[in-house]
């Protein structure tokens, strides 16, 4: 196992400026699906599933369609077996109210979930980090089994302890972009020792490499030593008889990457790249990106959402218990409120707060939305499947959920109200209702798209949806809306107006109510509508819901080329991106003197000190310094 670098391919934030050229087996190329894995630093997992669900799941997702279903199970349990988690297989992963695996279990799931499709090469980015030392021994432990089963594992490691560090088969040794050490991880010793700086007996080597190379601990010492100058301890660090004694980290770096260059292990590291590189027939093979048929992808995903929001109770269940707590509360504020002439203001205030208020606490999904969106960015990137089969998938394991609300707070609120006692009308109320609410999901999950940080989406989500609750014509009739800007465009892509219209509508037409003065003629609902409302009568309440519809169906298309545009032309204005920051870095003469990359840095041995405090490596380390 190489114990390297902790970012592949695509994996960088967009502030990182990436150089060089990938080769593999001395070809260059990209590192795509199926062959290259890599796991993330940050478990990103749904904790409602079990380990055996979540494995099996992603199975399904990424094996080829033609296997069995007891084939794929087969592959599930043996690497369960391999990843040593028949413990916890049927646990839950464990989220914010669910009690789940411990953190080690949580990393080798993650690890699990790549090498099912047995990829040759396998990167990851810190493993150990956040881990006990025994957890984090187990971790390296499995790679290593997987290392000598025949597959390439490279991976970051975060301060490992000597028995972690006693794992490893390769070690690479880099600081500041310079190749401090390349070979054995057992030479390793050996090879600081032939430099002149032999790690004592009693302690961690990876500590001792970490004290040779790493600048900051020259920082924190000057910061210590400026605390204690009036310390003895700190006159008695000062003193000492070795020439190299006063060496700062910096230069004790610079002995180590010219003694690395003209070594054996160098030598042999470029022989072995020579001999890659000029041999033939040795191509790696790539997979598509997935092997799984659409249909197929799509079932899975369906079943997992749906089975994520049924056990996730921030997700949907609080919310339904939510509207039907509010629903009867409206229920009984505007219980049987008949059709006198003050029942017009309540039936319109009834249908404005259940068209508005009810839809709007729809961005209560918003947090999970964005932990949804994390794993779907995981797998996007792993190739698993397309942006198009989430959406829909989405869509469809939600439904059953939204249908739930709205048809829980139509039959409160509806018979409670007495709005219309016709079956017909109340259906119009449900499909009104599931609509508007699929609207404003649809709605949020493009907000988090855009802007996936909780509490700025929550905020964006609300201030547009109370700006198209205010354009929906209850506040302010839709006639008397400022024809510029609100009136037109904005109404006319509000799913608030077309639904509150069409539940008017709804409610209304071919109903009648008292007059205000007694005796006087009764007034008809689409008098009321057309002259009271503002409400547009020259179409049916029928073309007010295709109206919704159609805005839902928008914002998922939205969404589905919001995700597409990311994905295609980051990667673009990232390149451009770094173009011009190397073209402006080049032109900065601190930059050309520290740079790690050779065509930038000048003919000086030696990084630059500008920012370096020169201590010894001894005051750092006390009697036990290598070099004392």
């Amino acid at each position: 196992m190489l114990s390297s670098y902790g970012k592949t391919e695509g994996r960088l934030s967009g502030n990182v400026i990436m150089t060089g050229n990938v080769l593999v087996n001395g070809k260059k190329r990209k590192l795509g699906y199926g062959g290259v894995a890599y796991v993330t630093q940050e478990n990103t997992l749904l904790g409602t599933l079990t380990v055996r669900e979540t494995l099996t799941y992603s199975a399904h997702l990424r094996l080829p369609g033609s296997m069995t279903r007891e084939e794929i199970e087969g592959i599930v349990q043996g690497t369960i077996m391999e990843m040593g988690l028949q413990d916890c297989a049927d646990r839950l992963i464990g989220n914010w109210h669910l009690r789940g695996i411990s953190g080690g279990e949580k990393k080798r799931l993650s690890i699990a979930l790549e090498i099912l499709i047995r990829p040759q090469l396998l990167f990851l980015d810190e493993p150990t980090s956040g881990l006990d030392s025994a957890s984090a021994f187990f971790v390296i432990q499995t790679l290593k089994n997987i290392a000598h089963d025949g597959r390439t594992v490279i991976s970051s490691i975060h301060q490992p302890s000597s028995e972690v560090f006693a794992l490893f088969d390769d070690l690479f040794l880099l600081s500041n972009g310079e190749v401090v050490y390349f070979g054995e991880a057992k030479m390793a010793v050996e090879f600081f020792a032939e430099a002149g700086f032999p790690c004592p007996s009693r302690r961690n080597p990876s500590d001792h490499f970490l004290r040779c190379i790493n600048s900051d601990f020259d920082h924190v010492t000057a910061t210590l030593m400026g605390s204690q100058r009036s310390s003895p301890r700190h006159q008695e660090i000062q003193i000492s008889s070795d020439s190299l004694a006063n060496l700062p980290t910096a230069e004790i770096k610079a002995v180590l990457v010219k003694k690395y260059r003209f070594s054996n292990y160098a030598a042999r590291a470029k022989a072995r790249i020579r001999e890659i590189s000029a041999t033939k027939g040795i191509e790696a093979k790539r997979k598509r990106e997935s092997q799984a048929n659409w249909s197929k992808q799509l079932s899975i995903l369906t079943q997992r959402s749906f089975t994520n929001m049924w056990r996730d109770l921030g997700y949907y269940w609080v919310r339904i218990g939510i509207y039907i707590a509010l629903s009867i509360c409206v229920g009984t504020i505007f219980f049987d409120v008949g059709r006198s002439y003050t029942a017009i203001l309540a039936r319109g205030a009834c249908g404005g707060f259940i068209s508005g208020f009810m839809t709007f606490m729809s961005i209560g999904g918003f947090p999970s939305f964005i932990e949804e969106l994390k794993v779907f960015y995981k797998e996007r990137l792993n190739g698993h499947y397309g942006v198009g089969i989430y959406i829909l998938s989405n869509f469809l394991s939600s439904f059953p959920y939204l249908t739930v609300m709205s048809v829980a707070t139509v039959s409160i609120t509806f018979y409670m109200v007495k709005f219309r006692p016709e079956f017909s009308h109340f259906v119009y109320a449900c499909l009104d209702l599931t609509s508007s609410i699929a609207a404003v999901e649809s709605c949020m999950m493009t907000i988090a798209s855009l802007v996936p940080n909780f509490l700025m989406g929550v905020i964006v989500g609300a201030g547009y949806i109370g700006i198209l609750m205010m354009t929906s014509g209850f506040f302010r009739l839709l006639p008397e809306l400022p024809k510029v800007f609100w009136r037109y465009p904005v109404s006319y892509i509000n799913y608030g107006a077309w639904g509150l219209q069409g539940a008017y509508k709804n409610d209304m037409i071919g109903i009648e109510f008292d007059p205000l003065v007694p005796g006087n003629p009764k007034l008809k609902g689409e008098f009321v509508l057309s002259t009271m409302l503002g409400i547009d009568l020259h179409h049916s309440k029928w073309w007010d819901l295709v109206a919704v519809v159609v805005i839902l169906i928008a914002f998922r298309l939205l969404f589905y080329a919001i995700l597409k545009f990311k994905e295609r032309t980051m990667p673009v204005f990232h390149k451009l991106y770094a173009q011009r920051t190397i073209k402006h870095l080049k032109k900065r003469p601190s930059f050309r003197n520290s740079s790690p990359f050779p065509s930038f840095r000048k003919s000086s041995p030696f990084p630059s000190t500008r920012h370096q405090t020169l201590h010894s490596l001894s005051s750092q380390e006390g009697l036990n310094s290598p070099i004392h």
